[in-house]
This record gives structure tokens, C-alpha cells and sequence, in this order.
């Protein structure tokens, strides 16, 4: 197991903007308390890995600053170097995550998740589709035959499920809260939307009767948006999760994946809570469950 971060790369951004960008380095500290050794700093893609996904103008005009600033307010982020950089980055862990998953069992993005991401445009704060990328290159290269998605951000996986609209052999899984962002949204392999306020037993109980399906399939890969948005105490997500239900979310979906016999890797998605330490306390959690399974693997 390796547990890849992004944090020495932070976004200048406004105060008080609502991306959370000192979720970031947080996370990395809480992490380090129990699994320092793990820790590698995240290797940035390159230009022609993000091509695989991306359109070669839109990977362009990212890198070089010259996206129009409409594109830019869709993003919801402004241009800056270092925002390029950790967009790189952020996906570079993926990729890397995913090899190290192959590997021995299990990989860690401190970041990732960008599922708003498309083709042609970023959306949402993503700016880079990593899971798509990852997922591109290793089908790519002969290493896997299937993938699972399961993307359980309180927002749908709008970009993800776009990118791989007429691709068999990448299944798209996506449980979201219904009446939130994106409001348009696109066709997953699968998709469940949630009410709001939707509660633990509630989700749980959906999540336990899709997972043995998904996992039938007999993905070589499973990638898992572990997002923290569908807790009670998000600003950004509707949902009414505990921090105990978000944690038996993890351990259900990490158990599963480990019982099938696929490699797992995970990304941390959304969250956005005030106080942003309930946030960081959730995706803790995760690495840790992560760590309790998959830790003793080198």
C-alpha cells in the first residue's frame, strides 16, 4: 500500500472562498500520526497521459493559462501555476495509486476524485478527470480488462460517466443526492439518487444490495470516491450521514472490493464542512480503515 499527497502544492485562492484548500495539508498530518512510512509525495502527469482523456487544446490552454475566463468560473477556481501544478499532481496520484494497486492491493490519492471533469472542459473544482485518466492509461497498457467506478460523493460523477459513455469495459457507479450539483446530469453505467436528508440506515441499506452486483462484474480495478459531502455537517451536500455511518460506508466498500479479489484504489472527493476539521476527521477515517486492511503491504 501507498498513500500518495498533494499538500506541499497549495492554492492561493480568496479568502474565503469555499473550496477548502487547507483540507489538504491537514489531512496529510492527521495521516502521517499512523502511516508516515506509506507517504510519498504525488508525481505530476504528464501533458500526453492527461491527452489520453482530455482534449489536446483544453490540456493546453490549462497548462499555459489561456482557457477563457468563462471556462475559468465553471471551474470555480482561478488560473494560477501552482493550480496547475497540483491539478498534475492530483492526477499524477492517481495513476500512481492505481499502479501501486495492481501492485499490492490497495492505493491512497490524498486528493483526486475530480468526477467533474469532462473530455473538454473542467467543472465544479475539477480541472483534470484523474480516475479517468488512470483508468485510460491502464486499459491502455493491457494491465486490467474491467474497472468499477464507485463514486460515492454526494455529487454525481457527471464528467466520469461523459468520458466513458461508450466504453464496455469501464462501469460507472454513482449514488448522489438527486436534487444537487450537477443539475444536469449525465447517464452512468448506474446511478441511485438519494432525497435529501437521506440517513445512515437509509444509504447504507442501498449501498449493501448494489455492491455484490457490482462487484460480480469481476473488475481487475475498483476505483472509490470516498467522499465526505454526504455528511449531515456538509455546507455543499444535503445528505444526513453521521461520521460512524460514513465510516461503515468505507469498511463496506473496502471489505467487498478485497473479498472480490480486485485491486482498490481510493480518492478522497468532496468535503466541505464547517468546521473543516470535521472534514478532515471523516477522510482520516478512511485512510485508516484503508490502512487496517491493506496497511502491512509494501
Amino acid at each position: 500500500m501507498r498513500i500518495y499527497r498533494t499538500d506541499q502544492f497549495a492554492l492561493p485562492l480568496p479568502e474565503g472562498h469555499r473550496f477548502p484548500a487547507e483540507k489538504y495539508q491537514l489531512l496529510a498530518t492527521a495521516v502521517a500520526q499512523f502511516a508516515a512510512p506509506l507517504m510519498e509525495e504525488a508525481p505530476a502527469a504528464s501533458a500526453w497521459e492527461l491527452q489520453q482523456v482530455h482534449a489536446a487544446d483544453y490540456v493546453a490552454q490549462v497548462l499555459d493559462g489561456s482557457l477563457p475566463p468563462r471556462a475559468w468560473r465553471e471551474i470555480g477556481l482561478p488560473w494560477s501555476p501552482q493550480l496547475v501544478e497540483r491539478s498534475r499532481r492530483s492526477v499524477g496520484a492517481t495513476v500512481a495509486a492505481a499502479r501501486t494497486a495492481l501492485l499490492h492491493g490497495c492505493g491512497v490519492n490524498l486528493a483526486g476524485g475530480t468526477h467533474h471533469a469532462y473530455h473538454d472542459k473542467g467543472s465544479g473544482f475539477c480541472v483534470f478527470n484523474d480516475v479517468a485518466v488512470a483508468s485510460r492509461l491502464l486499459l491502455q497498457e493491457g494491465l486490467v480488462r474491467r474497472i468499477l467506478v464507485i463514486d460515492l460523493d454526494v455529487h454525481q460523477g457527471n464528467g466520469t460517466a461523459a468520458i466513458f459513455r461508450d466504453e464496455p469495459r469501464v462501469f460507472t457507479f454513482s449514488m448522489h443526492g438527486e436534487k444537487n450539483f450537477p443539475f444536469r446530469k449525465e447517464a452512468s453505467s448506474l446511478d441511485i439518487d438519494l432525497p435529501d436528508q437521506t440517513d445512515d440506515a437509509s444509504y447504507l441499506s442501498r449501498l449493501q444490495r448494489h455492491l455484490p452486483a457490482l462487484l460480480q462484474q469481476q473488475p481487475d480495478i475498483v476505483f472509490y470516491l470516498a467522499g465526505a459531502d454526504p455528511y449531515a455537517g456538509d455546507r455543499l451536500g444535503k445528505l444526513a450521514l453521521s461520521k460512524a455511518g460514513l465510516l461503515q460506508r468505507d469498511q463496506l466498500v473496502m471489505q467487498q472490493v478485497r473479498d472480490s479479489g480486485a485491486a482498490l484504489v481510493i480518492t478522497m472527493a468532496g468535503g466541505y464542512a464547517n468546521p473543516i476539521s470535521d472534514t478532515v476527521e471523516i477522510q482520516t477515517k478512511t485512510v485508516a480503515a484503508a490502512y487496517q486492511l491493506f496497511g502491512s503491504g509494501v
